[in-house]
């Protein structure tokens, strides 16, 4: 619950500071939702977003959500076990639930879970319970058949409710699509070679497409957890407007 709290306080207190910042804006800015994070671990986490709970990538122990709402939505990106377990899906899906997942995630679905999944192609969209769902590819580079992650497979996502605007990168290089976006509030960027980018490109990235708010997120690879309070720096040397947010995402 602490961990709720703390997310909440920071999310309200950078939109403060939003508003204050663009005095001209405030009028558009009033009706506003900001989602309340809670990290579970690396790439999972949960969105309490207007009433409406987002679950990501969930993986691990079906304790870890417990202090968390039922899901109404959970965002699958990709078939690797850091992403993507049957196993617990099992436990957190309800009667009302409503899972969006790329074909290869869909294939490996069954049963009652199956069908209360939509299938995402890159580039393709959702509308349920007030909010927009877009497929964002996410691949890297050099493309190449034995790549971590091949262009088309997974699914990063944009998702808008409430006059707010959600990146949630997935695993992914610095690909053109995400150096394209415009108008991002929140951006989950992650950040581990060999599956996705170091520091220095990530922060590239971020002061090219510049969201209001950037997370930094899986940030654990082969040789230990990335640096990610020199990425705030990087970002923040060259666009300090950009707030940077380190949570809490390993224990």
């Amino acid at each position: 619950m602490k961990k709720i709290l703390v997310v909440l306080i920071i999310l309200v207190a950078v939109y403060i500071i939003f508003s204050m910042k663009n005095k001209e804006d405030q009028n558009q800015t009033k009706n506003t939702i900001l989602p309340v994070i809670t990290t579970v671990e690396h790439a999972s986490f949960v969105m309490n977003w207007g009433g409406v709970t987002i679950y990501n990538d969930p993986v691990g122990e079906a304790s870890l959500y417990a202090s968390s709402p039922p899901p109404d939505i959970i965002l699958l990106s990709d078939i690797h076990g850091d992403h993507f377990n049957l196993e617990t899906l099992s436990t957190l899906v309800g009667e009302n639930t409503k899972l969006i997942a790329p074909e290869a995630v869909a294939e490996k679905l069954e049963g009652a879970i199956l069908e209360k999944t939509e299938v995402l192609k890159n580039g393709q969209v959702s509308v349920d319970r007030g909010f927009t769902i877009e497929a964002i590819p996410m691949y890297n580079l050099p493309e190449s058949l034995d790549a971590y992650h091949t262009r088309g497979r997974g699914n990063g996502y944009l998702v808008e409710g409430g006059g707010v605007r959600v990146y949630i990168a997935g695993d992914t290089a610095d690909i053109p699509e995400m150096r394209a976006l415009e108008d991002i509030d929140i951006a989950f960027i992650p950040m581990n070679l060999p599956y996705t980018m170091d520091i220095e490109t990530a922060s590239s990235v971020v002061l090219e497409f510049i969201p209001k708010i950037v997370i930094p997120y899986h940030y654990r690879g082969p040789n230990g957890l990335s640096d990610v309070a020199k990425f705030k720096s990087l970002v923040n040397e060259r666009n300090p407007a950009i707030e940077v947010l380190l949570l809490d995402w390993y224990k």
